[in-house]
């Protein structure tokens, strides 16, 4: 298996994990809250997904799924049209507001789909430039696709926990 086609198995298991999250949730726990500062799955899956969303098209030097297929328009969020998330209040959480998951799950997709079309035209060589070099050391691509694959990862465990809690609850 070549470096690549690693990223990409990861990345498909971050969109497989938001598939399982998502799938047969009650709308009204997607924007529940365990208490009034908690992150909600509805947030929480829009985050990682505006993360990923930002960070590949910027790699790749592209525009965003977010603008380019609509889905800021289709979410209608009141919130800047490049937010994606960083440094939200419990107010801004509480602004990401949708009617069902179908709308996470297509945004996730079509960004998972970017991703993995991105991926393809990488070789293991291109992981080692720079693409960001305001930090010491550099960030090469490599690493920065790993760090979106982490913190993916994290948030959508996040939501699937949130999940159960509010599922027990009842």
């Amino acid at each position: 298996m070549d470096t690549t086609a690693l990223l990409e198995d990861a990345f498909t298991r971050v969109n497989g994990e938001v598939h399982a999250t998502l799938d047969g949730i009650q709308s009204t726990q997607l924007t529940e809250r365990i208490d009034p500062g908690a992150n909600t799955v509805a947030w929480l899956v829009w985050h990682l997904t505006r993360v990923q969303d930002d960070h590949v098209a910027d790699a790749a030097g592209s525009e965003q799924v977010w603008h380019a297929q609509g889905f800021e328009e289709r979410f209608g969020l009141p919130l800047d049209a490049d937010d994606t998330g960083f440094g939200h209040s419990p107010e801004d959480v509480a602004a990401v507001r949708v009617d069902s998951p179908e709308l996470l799950v297509a945004y996730h997709d079509a960004v998972h789909q970017r991703t993995c079309e991105y991926l393809g035209t990488l070789s293991s060589q291109s992981l080692g430039r720079i693409v960001d070099d305001a930090w010491d050391p550099p960030v090469s691509l490599g690493v920065r696709l790993v760090s979106v694959i982490g913190d993916t990862m994290q948030h959508v465990g996040q939501a699937a926990f949130l999940r159960g809690v509010l599922e027990r609850r009842g």
